[in-house]
């Protein structure tokens, strides 16, 4: 099984900075697209970034130059640097990948898991 593990949330006040952490845990063989989501009380689901094993990236309009997501492909971790936080950012943060390949010792093959969520990790921007 394989699991995706979020950090680095907490309080911070408006103009402040956080970084996000999201470590793929399991045999993973390989994740082509690593983001982040966020979900604020009463809203819906949203992208904020995300990033393929290539580095190319993508980021909502809301959050394009205060926003930095990146990866490291040998831990398979991808981070979201927050600067410039602004109230309504405060919301919890996902961490989202639409496949994750890896090896099924069980099985003793490649498997595949789709849509994997992290736990969450709640970003509180005070004004």
């Amino acid at each position: 099984q394989v699991r995706l593990v979020e950090s680095g949330g907490g309080l911070v006040q408006a103009g402040g900075s956080l970084t996000l952490s999201c470590t793929a845990s399991g045999s993973i063989f390989s994740i082509n697209v690593m983001g982040w989501y966020r979900q604020a009380p009463g809203k819906q689901r949203e992208l904020v970034a995300d990033i393929t094993s290539g580095g190319s990236t993508n980021y909502a309009d809301s959050v394009k130059g205060r926003f930095t997501i990146s990866r490291d492909n040998a831990k398979h971790t991808v981070y979201l640097q927050l600067n410039n936080l602004k109230p309504e950012d405060t919301a919890v943060y996902y961490c989202n990948t639409p496949e994750i390949i890896y090896y099924n010792a069980y099985d003793l093959r490649h498997d595949r898991d789709l849509e994997v969520w992290g736990q969450g990790t709640l970003v509180t921007v005070s004004s």
